[in-house]
């Protein structure tokens, strides 16, 4: 069975930056997950996602992160990163339960 939309979102929730305890889906930080059906009942997953700033020192460490999550699901053969800087993250894509965790409502 192909893998979902749902179940790559689930994934992701496991990934955090390493500076703010808050995982990177209820961050704002994904914007685009595609998947390309491959051979032998396979998918490759692209991810388009950002970072809070351009000049994140974390971001070989989340990018490897994300792709090694996916790649643990069953059906996943490989999956790419990335990083786009358009449009920008604003903390407006922080989730109800990030602005919880952050103090911040």
């Amino acid at each position: 069975m192909p893998v979902t939309q749902e179940e790559a979102i689930s994934a992701l929730k496991q990934c955090y930056d390493p500076e703010i305890p808050v995982n990177i889906v209820d961050l704002g930080l994904i914007y685009e997950i595609r998947f390309d059906a491959v051979p032998e009942d396979k998918q490759d997953v692209t991810v388009d996602m950002t970072l809070t700033a351009q000049g994140c020192p974390a971001h070989v460490q989340i990018s490897e992160q994300v792709k090694a999550r996916l790649e643990q699901l069953p059906g996943i053969r490989n999956a790419a990163v990335n990083i786009v800087w358009n449009p920008p993250w604003t903390p407006e894509r922080l989730s109800p339960d990030a602005r919880k965790q952050l103090g911040i409502e």
